[in-house]
């Protein structure tokens, strides 16, 4: 049966993945420090999927703890999801950035060859196209990321086709991905923030489910049909499942590919506020603020290259979309989540060694609890 090691698995777009992994008959390894996750999501997984994923709370900049973990399982392939995402965030901390996203690449990669493990899925993003000059953007649009977050994915990009060229027995999947939205249509597992939303679906549901009084438009002057900007936005579940094909297609990859990840059809800002007011039948208070630091006007994909590498192309639209969100912020309400964290039952941790991640939300976060 095979293993895989998924790097962040217990984040938004990670534990989605594993649950495709986990439906498929895979076995499964989750490493993560914790910094953008919480324990109880291994418990919702299982409750999913009737299977229980190995986890370990570690960092992936830790080599010694990798190397561990990488000695006790036979690891056929990596997911590699672990790293910050917040585009504002990355402009005012971009150190952390590249220390988060780069150097736990690094580190990553490093152990994978100590291991002889040369089969990747990297989680790659639509913000290394930058402002793109014409859209749909395809795989071959010019690359020039402008802010710390896509510039640390496409270091990160930039390395994995050198590490190629070195060592043709490597076979890696990057996915440019574009907004991932949506939930599990269980409403057990979806996008859950620290603190205030940096993405505009998590911040809708909440400002809907009561939790935040009204939503911030970040520009309405943008060369758009209605002035907000426009983003492809993708059901996570899509997105999963696009990782599942590309693990699929690794064995007859020459060297590497990359392929976007999208619908192909932009949305506004406004038109996402409008279609999710249409799935809660809630009214959504907004405002129009300045735009943020690294934002572009428009970006969406032209995925039909995965389409044709991966047999891969979007299911669901933006009524799905919106649903599955409410869902997820309504059982959210009504279990008062999120709540004090605690060890998942039936998910043990497998700690291995004590390692500082640095977590943006505590200076010091203790071994064995979340930051």
């Amino acid at each position: 049966m095979t293993t895989v090691l998924v790097s962040g698995g217990a984040g938004y777009i990670g534990s989605h993945t594993v649950v495709q992994l986990l439906e498929a008959g895979l076995d499964v390894i989750i490493v993560d420090n914790l910094c953008n996750a919480k324990y109880s999501v291994l418990e919702r997984i299982r409750r999913i999927t009737g299977r229980a994923p190995v986890f370990y709370q570690t960092d992936v900049r830790d080599r010694p703890a990798l190397r561990e973990i990488f000695n006790r399982h036979a690891v056929d392939a990596v997911m590699h999801f672990s790293g910050l995402k917040a585009v504002g965030e990355s402009v005012s901390h971009p150190l952390r950035y590249y220390d988060h996203n780069v150097a736990g690449s690094i580190a990553l990669l490093a152990e994978m060859e100590h291991a002889g493990i040369k089969r990747l899925v990297f989680s790659s993003s639509a913000t290394v196209y930058g402002d793109p000059s014409s859209v749909p953007v395809k795989e071959n649009a010019p690359l020039s990321a402008r802010n710390p977050y896509g510039q640390s994915k496409l270091t990160v990009e930039l390395m994995l086709r050198d590490i190629v060229a070195a060592d043709p027995t490597w076979k890696v999947a990057v996915l440019r991905y574009f907004n991932p939205v949506g939930a599990h249509s269980s409403g057990l597992i979806g996008e859950d923030p620290e603190g205030v939303p940096n993405n505009l679906m998590p911040y809708v549901a909440q400002v809907a489910g009561g939790r935040l009084e009204r939503l911030s438009v970040f520009g309405k002057d943008y060369p758009t049909r209605d002035g907000t900007g426009v983003r492809d936005y993708i059901h996570v579940v899509d997105l999963a499942r696009g990782h599942l094909q590309a693990l699929a297609a690794l064995p007859g990859v020459d060297g590497m590919l990359i392929a976007n990840l999208g619908t192909g059809r932009g949305y506004t800002v406004l038109e996402m506020v409008q279609a999710f007011e249409r799935a809660s039948g809630r009214e959504i208070s907004l405002r129009i603020a300045p735009r943020r630091p690294g934002d572009v006007a428009q970006c969406y994909a032209d995925a039909g290259y995965a389409g044709q590498v991966l047999g891969w192309q979007a299911r669901l639209d933006i009524d799905a979309m919106c649903a599955d969100t409410w869902r997820w912020q309504q059982w959210a309400n009504d279990n008062l989540y999120p709540a004090p964290d605690s060890d998942p039952a039936g998910v043990p941790l497998q700690a291995t060694l004590p390692f500082d991640s640095g977590c943006p939300t505590a200076s010091s976060p203790a071994w064995g609890k979340p930051c």
